[in-house]
């Protein structure tokens, strides 16, 4: 923690910002183990705790950097993670939270990294077709970018991740920034909607997408325009 603090050093005002507790630094050795998976209802409980703690001594919310390649390298690992970035993604979006995540792509590949990605709502990681995250208040959650044949193995991969936690009855996905979706995209809601027993409805700009799920008679997902 002393190499990773000194690099840290020359920020304006940084001795003063660690000493009052503004800026801490903890390592995840030991917290976890090699193959360990993340769980994801008890992280977040965690990093609430520790955002309500924060507030009530003053600050104006919580914010986290974490290099978390340990935690993604085994499938099982990296399926875990999807699922709590959704989950922690819908409480940061209600809440004064905020995290950043570090990935190593030399050891994880391009193609786990990809995932990852489409989770969050932002990143520095170019060609991912779309970002599926939580959005504007608790519980709601963002479709945007283009499901189009790039997206075809990965939408269904991130749906999976991302919708055991919806539900019940409605769920509504704010898509107004998606600028394109096909008639596979639209199957795929529509099997998730079946699964988990909901309607999900998809509000957007686009008229297509309305006139698509007519004409197919797609059933569990529900099209309203937006401006």
């Amino acid at each position: 923690m002393a190499d990773l603090a000194r690099r840290f050093a020359d920020l304006p005002d940084f001795d003063n910002l660690r000493d009052r507790g503004a800026v801490r630094f903890k390592s995840l050795d030991g917290l976890y183990g090699t193959d360990a998976v993340v769980d994801t209802a008890e992280q977040v409980r965690t990093y609430a705790a520790e955002t309500e703690e924060a507030v009530a001594a003053g600050f104006a919310g919580f914010r986290v950097a974490a290099e978390v390649t340990n935690l993604v390298r085994t499938p099982a690992q990296l399926d875990a993670f999807a699922g709590y970035e959704h989950a922690v993604d819908r409480y940061m979006a209600a809440y004064p939270f905020e995290a950043l995540c570090a990935y190593n792509v030399p050891v994880l590949g391009t193609a786990a990294v990809d995932k990852l990605a489409s989770m969050h709502p932002r990143g520095n990681v170019e060609g991912v077709p779309f970002h599926l995250h939580g959005w504007g208040q608790a519980g709601a959650v963002a479709l945007e970018g283009e499901l189009d044949l790039r997206a075809h193995d990965l939408f269904p991969w991130a749906l999976d991740r991302a919708a055991p936690q919806w539900g019940p009855g409605e769920v509504v996905l704010d898509a107004r920034e998606l600028t394109f979706i096909d008639h596979r995209g639209l199957l795929r809601l529509a099997e998730q909607a079946d699964r988990r027993g909901i309607t999900i409805v998809l509000r957007t700009r686009r008229f297509s997408a309305a006139r698509m799920v007519d004409i197919l008679g797609i059933a569990g997902v529900r099209v309203e325009q937006v401006a």
